[in-house]
């Protein structure tokens, strides 16, 4: 298989994709034991990278792995991988396991090394057909597992329920679960009712994105009426409005769920200004070089 030419970093080693590789003991592949992080990354300097290392520090503690580097020693990482891609705008991904280890075993070994692995792609903005049409999604009971709060690595449900949309020909499959809304495949998941954004609670249930916390902020900032409560499904197929957040996607107004037009068919007003805010945001804070 070819490799793109990206420089990542290995258990602290940076050096060319190709040449980096980990046993086929490893914990993460033959358990899915581990965690993940993934961070947009604008002109060179990452959004939010505090809130992003926090919810890294979580899915570690939630797991019983120590977290293998301090806040600023991240930091610092991160900044190399990024500055040796061509590319301004990237999506970092991070990968954490419990490492290698024998024989085979469910429990967690006596002695653990984790194994620590990141790249950097490049970061594509939603194209700007879909943020002036929006973009279609299939709905689809949640069959995952009950602590969707951690940013596991063991994601086979959302592979199957992401490739719902992708068979269908759609962006996202918004996941119900008992009657309510939970969040995407891949993505969480507000809705917009008689001019009030609506967004589903943090919970055990969901992995709540630095960027569904960027535009709740952004709401409150700009007096958006909003109200943060359990959402159920008949709310969300009679909404005026549905959005999709995610730290690639952005915000992206969703216009169609199974086949049903959402509100006028066309990106709302409160989408259209939800957007605006955030690229002001985003725009600026880049700018500054700030989170």
């Amino acid at each position: 298989m070819d490799f793109p030419a990206l420089v990542g970093f290995l258990n602290g080693r940076f050096a060319p994709l190709a040449d980096l590789q980990i046993s086929v003991l490893d914990r993460g592949f033959l358990f899915g034991d581990g965690i993940y992080e993934a961070i947009p990354v604008y002109n060179r300097h990452p959004l939010r990278l505090t809130e992003h290392l926090r919810r890294l520090a979580g899915s570690l503690a939630a797991i019983n792995m120590p977290n293998p580097y301090g806040a600023e020693e991240w930091a610092s990482l991160i900044q190399k991988l990024i500055d040796q891609q061509s590319f301004g705008d990237q999506s970092v991904y991070i990968q954490i396991t419990r490492g290698p280890a024998f024989p085979r075993n469910h429990a967690f070994p006596a002695v653990t090394e984790p194994t620590v692995f990141m790249f950097a792609d490049e970061l594509l903005p939603p194209t700007s057909e879909a943020v002036a049409n929006g973009v279609a999604a299939v709905s689809g009971d949640d069959i995952r597992w009950q602590r969707c709060n951690i940013k596991a690595i063991s994601l086979l449900a959302n592979v199957l329920l992401k490739q719902q949309a992708v068979d269908a020909g759609v962006a996202e499959t918004i996941l119900f679960r008992d009657g309510l809304l939970i969040e995407g495949a891949s993505s969480n998941i507000l809705v917009v009712k008689e001019g009030v954004l609506l967004a589903p609670p943090p919970s055990h249930l969901m992995l709540t994105g630095i960027t569904y916390d960027l535009v709740i902020e952004l709401a409150r900032q700009h007096n958006m009426p909003l109200e943060i409560r359990p959402i159920s499904e008949a709310t969300v197929r009679q909404s005026d409005e549905i959005w999709l957040t995610s730290s690639s996607k952005e915000v992206l107004a969703v216009v169609s769920l199974d086949g049903q037009i959402v509100g006028s068919g066309k990106p709302g007003p409160l989408y259209q200004a939800m957007y605006g805010y955030f690229q002001v945001f985003k725009n600026g804070a880049m700018r500054l070089g700030a989170e």
